[in-house]
């Protein structure tokens, strides 16, 4: 369900930079709640799940970067709703982090399946 949700989030942001400016209200709302849950949730899963486990240090590694990635999204999210004049450089990071996740993310459930 985290990760249905992490998809809801991309293709929604995909729909929501095709769409252009100034943003849809209505779709950068459901894109920003549904990020905000899936990230609270995947929080709340991992939390559970690695309770007294001992962790591998690049598992470490990869969720830390995962955390950044998370809030470089939701920072340069809020940033690019403001019209501010450097959209493209927030667009830019948001995009970048992005792929930053989609890369970490699966490398930390392989470490953690395999630790």
């Amino acid at each position: 369900a985290p990760g249905a949700a992490l998809l809801g989030t991309l293709a929604s942001g995909v729909w929501l930079g095709r769409c252009g400016k100034p943003l849809n209200g209505i779709l950068f709302n459901v894109h920003k709640l549904v990020a905000l849950a899936a990230v609270i949730w995947i929080v709340w899963q991992l939390s559970r799940v690695l309770q007294g486990v001992t962790l591998h240090p690049l598992l470490i590694v990869a969720l830390a970067v995962a955390g950044l990635c998370a809030a470089a999204l939701f920072a340069s999210g809020a940033l690019m709703s403001l019209g501010l004049s450097q959209y493209t450089v927030w667009q830019a990071i948001h995009v970048a982090a992005s792929l930053a996740a989609l890369l970490v993310l699966p490398a930390a459930i392989y470490l953690f399946v395999v630790r």
